[in-house]
């Protein structure tokens, strides 16, 4: 078992992790709220907790991860409104724009994803359990919301690391039927115009739940009393984390034992934000620059320091990439693909630091520099530095000869017919040639450079790749 140490944002210490169940890790992360398609700060969070994932099974540790989707919210009502559509229709429409990120920038799918509308029933039965602990109260007037009672729970305010008589009112609901400000909203009561298909019956009232109710029950219903790690983006500490942790414990859980922040993507000074109007989608930034380079971009700083994106810093990390791409192609010609390797004990070490993984991008860029001083040579040292970094890159989920990558020739992933077409038209130049009609191998040459297409001739045949790519 690794002894992987992890900064908590709660504790501000870094420590080794030691898991609830000995040989499993369990992992709660808070997911996307479906009212618009993720960006490329949504997707830091997937490609931060994969490497994570990653790099516990490599360890050995049987991994749970479990990352919910908001698909009922304030923000998804206003976009069915604002697009004339059903709510649950924008919801639906986004979550699979989600998966289709997760997907192109090669995340393995949660254990478990669970939807907030599928779990009313479990938020029901917490909300009446913290109104019975004294740590909630039906609104005052009439409106139907339920909130909770933060003055009722001292502790209030540890994670994010500040007083309670500091704060400012919570903005989730209207003061009116509050007793302090601060309380933050468990249920929302219907509103008037609002959908019906929007609200379930409570005992104060049809309603629908609050955002951060909705992580605390659902974490509770498939990782239990308490689990390893919560993690999510650094702007959910507070108020989100906040106010699940203060529910949660309100409500007899020890929930999690550690909190894993990662920091934000910046982009013009400002963290990418839907609000802000200052974002970028996944499927955009894929055309420009292939899948693979974008999350090796992602991944090379520390999680817990913020990347002030540029199309240059992008440009830049596509070829670092680019040459690691051409050792491991070069290296599986000469001596065969193989399988990924065990990691050298420097990259483990980076890797059991707080996932110091810029440390361990460092250590596999220095195993590169050997491999490429091997390629004259060959042999079983090649083939044994070829394994390593295979076994570096499959940690990072980067590894060229993954099928997951295989395909990703222009940024999208090349599809099979145009597989076919240019081997077809290779083995028409292949003929040309060995029949020195040098002419016709020219001019097929030329026909796939005009259609943007870079061929390299190799000892073992050409290799094709689209231009740019």
């Amino acid at each position: 078992m690794t002894a992987l140490r992890l900064y908590d944002s709660a504790t501000r210490e870094t420590t080794e992790l030691v898991p609830v169940v000995p040989g499993r890790v369990s992992v709660y992360h808070c997911g996307l709220t479906v009212q618009g398609p993720p960006h490329l700060g949504h997707i830091r969070k997937e490609v931060v907790f994969d490497v994570l994932r990653r790099w516990l099974e490599r360890a050995g540790y049987e991994v749970t991860i479990v990352a919910n989707v908001t698909d009922i919210d304030d923000k998804i009502l206003a976009k069915g409104v604002e697009q004339d559509r059903p709510w649950y229709a924008v919801a639906y429409e986004n979550e699979r724009a989600l998966h289709a990120a997760y997907e192109v920038l090669g995340c393995q799918p949660p254990s478990y994803e669970p939807r907030a509308t599928g779990h009313v029933p479990e938020m029901i039965e917490m909300i009446a359990d913290l109104i019975e602990r004294g740590h909630a109260y039906p609104a005052t007037d009439d409106s139907g919301d339920v909130y909770f009672d933060v003055r009722s729970w001292p502790e209030y305010g540890a994670l994010s690391n500040q007083d309670a008589r500091d704060m400012q009112p919570a903005e989730d609901a209207p003061p009116a039927g509050k007793r302090d400000p601060r309380d933050f909203a468990l249920w929302k009561g219907r509103k008037e115009g609002e959908p019906l298909t929007a609200s379930w019956p409570t005992p104060w009232g049809r309603g629908r739940p609050g955002w951060h109710l909705e992580c605390s029950a659902m974490a509770a219903k498939y990782l239990g009393n308490e689990f390893d790690i919560h993690g999510g983006g650094l702007d959910l500490r507070f108020p989100h984390h906040e106010n699940e942790l203060a529910q949660s414990r309100a409500s007899g859980q020890r929930f999690a034992r550690r909190w894993m922040h990662n920091a934000m993507l910046n982009l013009g000074g400002k963290k990418m934000s839907k609000s802000v109007g200052n974002t970028l989608s996944v499927a955009e930034v894929v055309k420009r620059v292939p899948a693979v380079a974008v999350r090796y971009y992602l991944l090379s700083a520390h999680y817990r320091s913020v990347i002030d994106y540029s199309e240059e810093a992008l440009a830049e990390t596509a070829v670092a990439f680019e040459r690691i791409e051409g050792f491991v192609t070069r290296a599986a010609e000469l001596v065969g693909e193989g399988a990924p390797g065990d990691v050298p004990d420097e990259f483990a070490e980076a890797m059991n630091d707080d996932l110091a993984v810029p440390a361990a991008v460092a250590v596999l860029n220095g195993a590169v520099t050997r491999g490429n001083g091997l390629l004259a040579t060959g042999g079983e040292e090649l083939r044994e530095t070829l394994a390593q970094v295979r076994g570096m890159l499959d940690v990072l989920g980067v590894d060229p000869l993954s099928p997951v990558w295989r395909g990703d020739r222009s940024g999208q992933g090349a599809t099979a017919a145009l597989d076919t077409l240019v081997g077809t038209l290779l083995e028409q130049r292949a003929t040309a040639r060995a029949e020195k009609d040098f002419a016709t191998a020219d001019r097929v040459r030329d026909q796939l450079s005009a259609a943007g297409i870079d061929i390299e001739d190799t000892p073992h045949g050409p290799r094709w790749s689209v231009k740019g790519s």
